[in-house]
């Protein structure tokens, strides 16, 4: 169902998507948006590396979650910050892109957990953690990005 990487010998393994994944704070998130248009959006997300989902939040209404209900069917693009080699201009960077169906947490718990570990991959300030859950808590939707396909590939950009 999903294509197998063209440039197969740029491929990077399962566990260093997952360091991408992990280390990294945000990508973009695209879906099918209105009449038929590509919809892509740069998001936070959480990857739980316990049950292989990424995670993120948005507010309860807009684009994005109109596009889901319309079709949940989503892919995800991550880079990490990359590195130069001494000397050269070129830019090395792993990028992941992973393929999947989106749908709204609704578990209390859960959205809580999401929540939680969002804040934590920017701060380790556990008020700023406290006031975030009293006050916008309330408003957020949780969404889970069950993932069906993942790979990645190290590119120089010579």
């Amino acid at each position: 169902m999903f294509r197998e990487m063209r440039r197969f010998k740029q491929k990077i393994s399962n566990e260093e998507c997952i360091h991408v994944l992990k280390t990294q704070p945000r990508g973009v998130l695209s879906m099918i948006g209105d009449d038929g248009y590509p919809y892509g959006i740069p998001m936070d997300h959480w990857y739980s590396e316990a049950d292989n989902t990424i995670y993120f939040h948005c507010a309860k209404t807009g684009h994005k979650i109109d596009a889901i209900a319309a079709c949940n069917k989503v892919s995800y693009f991550v880079m990490d910050e990359g590195f130069r080699k001494e000397g050269e201009w070129a830019l090395n960077f792993n990028s992941v892109v992973v393929f999947g169906r989106m749908h709204i947490v609704e578990d209390d718990a859960k959205k809580q957990e999401i929540c939680t570990n969002l804040v934590r991959k920017f701060t380790d300030d556990e008020e700023y953690l406290k006031r975030e859950l009293i006050n916008a808590f309330p408003r957020v939707t949780c969404l889970a990005l069950m993932i069906e396909h993942m790979s990645g590939k190290r590119v120089n950009e010579s």
